[in-house]
């Protein structure tokens, strides 16, 4: 029987040294029983989500109240057309990747959002054995394999050379690590002040990287978090971290809150939110950490060894 994964998650966000918090996030485990009908895949599925909000925090927090209606609307319509895992999957490659353009136009029409105003996006769906992370700028999914930081996404900074390049491509510039000197990610929704009108290429874009994976027993558990953890530690620490902790108390609520308090103690300037998704039962992280190797190995003197060290001693 192949390996399908009983997702749990934790989540915890604290505001950090800013003065507002813009940051919003989204859990939920049991995916078919949140949206019903709409989303009955066979499957038990999981959806998680981190937006990271700037100039203020109205656009986060639309895309969070809209995210069930934007990441799903035509959910229905590509369960109707189901044939085999393989077709699905590429369809909700495509529906994900819609579905970022469509938060992205939402938010140019909606009102109560300034056109100065947007956020970044990470999504991850688990589905089944199946993992799907998309995401637009700097916000992280890392995945811990047997104890490695495997990175499910890109950080979309003006310092990624790939991102750099494209800015420049269509007539955009990198001004001390600043798109076109004013905002510090390459890929965000909204900022409709810094887009081209549709159809032409612009230096601010909303499309995701889209990344898949095939989950199996190695891989243990997911880290999502916006840039306030990954301004100040790895992916590797950040995962060793989280490793610790569920091995201590198998709480991943209480792994994400003290990868926020280390952080802080890091001195992050940011605004701080982690979900920490688990995968595998704890029995099986446990089982994968070999025990500690003793630093010394205990041994006892021959005594013949004893008598040249006590004649050694006494000639000096």
């Amino acid at each position: 029987m192949s390996f399908v994964p009983n997702a749990r998650s934790g989540s915890y966000a604290e505001i950090g040294p800013r003065v507002s918090m813009d940051d919003e996030h989204i859990c939920i485990d049991d995916l078919g029983a949140h949206l019903g009908f709409v989303f009955k895949y066979p499957i038990r599925s999981a959806f998680y989500a981190v937006f990271d909000g700037h100039g203020g925090p109205d656009a986060a927090a639309f895309v969070k109240r809209n995210a069930m209606r934007l990441f799903f609307e035509d959910a229905a319509d590509m369960l109707q057309t189901y044939d085999t895992d393989a077709f699905f999957l590429e369809k909700l490659e495509d529906s994900h990747r819609r579905a970022f353009l469509r938060a992205d136009l939402a938010l140019a029409d909606e009102q109560t959002v300034s056109s100065s105003c947007g956020t970044t996006a990470l999504t991850a769906l688990v589905l089944g054995k199946h993992l799907l992370v998309a995401n637009a700028g700097d916000c992280r999914a890392v995945l811990c394999r047997r104890g490695v930081a495997v990175e499910m996404s890109n950080d979309h900074r003006p310092s990624f050379l790939p991102e750099q390049r494209r800015v420049e491509e269509v007539g955009g510039f990198i001004d001390d690590g600043y798109l076109n000197g004013y905002l510090s990610v390459t890929r965000a929704l909204g900022d409709w002040d810094l887009k081209f009108p549709l159809g032409a290429a612009s230096p601010l874009i909303a499309e995701p990287d889209v990344r898949m994976a095939t989950l199996t027993e190695e891989d243990e558990f997911l880290i999502i978090g916006c840039d306030g953890i990954w301004d100040v530690m790895s992916s590797q620490v950040a995962v060793s971290l989280i490793r610790r902790g569920l091995r201590r108390h198998n709480d991943p609520q209480q792994c994400a809150m003290e990868l926020v308090k280390e952080a802080l103690r890091l001195d992050t300037s940011d605004n701080l939110t982690v979900i920490v998704v688990c995968l595998s039962p704890i029995a099986s992280i446990v089982e994968s950490c070999p025990p500690q190797r003793r630093r010394f190995k205990a041994c006892s003197l021959s005594e013949e060894a004893r008598n040249r060290l006590k004649s050694l001693i006494e000639r000096n």
